[in-house]
C-alpha cells in the first residue's frame, strides 16, 4: 500500500527561485539514489534540466497575466509516494508515480519523476510545475 504526501515548493531559506528550484530537482534525481539516472522519467519536460524549464514557464505565466509574484508564491509541487518495502519494483513504483502524476495535474503540468532505492522502501519523489 502506498503512502502519498504533497508539499508546495517555496522559495524560502534565503534561496533566490532558481536554487530553490534547482536544489528539489538536484536532490530527487541524484543518481546513486536512481540507479544513475534510470529511474528519473520527465512529461513536458527534460529531466536533465526541468528546474530551468519549470521557471521559463513561470516566467512567462507572469509575463503574460501580469500576476505580481509574492512572498509566498508556489513554485512547483513536491510529491513523497512510498511503497511498502517489497511490495514493488522501482520500475513499477516509477510508472505508477507517472500514472498518478498525469491524472492528478490531468496531463496539463510538466513533472519529473525520480524513483529513489537508496533505502529499504521504495519511494517516488514527483515535482511538478505549479504553471501549465
Amino acid at each position: 500500500m502506498a503512502t502519498t504526501r504533497i508539499m508546495p515548493l517555496h522559495i524560502g531559506k534565503g534561496r533566490t527561485e532558481s536554487q530553490a528550484v534547482s536544489d528539489i530537482i538536484d536532490y530527487v534525481s541524484n543518481p546513486q539514489k536512481t540507479d544513475n539516472g534510470r529511474l528519473v522519467t520527465g512529461f513536458a519536460c527534460d529531466s536533465r534540466v526541468a528546474d530551468a524549464e519549470f521557471l521559463l514557464s513561470k516566467r512567462e505565466y507572469i509575463s503574460t497575466t501580469g500576476r505580481v509574484r509574492g512572498a509566498d508564491d508556489v513554485l512547483a509541487y513536491h510529491v513523497r509516494q512510498s511503497f511498502v518495502p517489497g511490495e514493488i519494483t522501482p520500475e513499477e513504483a516509477n510508472r505508477l508515480g507517472v500514472e498518478f502524476a498525469k491524472r492528478f495535474t490531468k496531463g496539463s503540468h510538466a513533472f519529473v519523476v525520480c524513483t529513489h532505492i537508496d533505502k529499504s522502501h521504495i519511494h517516488n519523489h514527483i515535482i511538478w510545475n505549479a504553471v501549465n
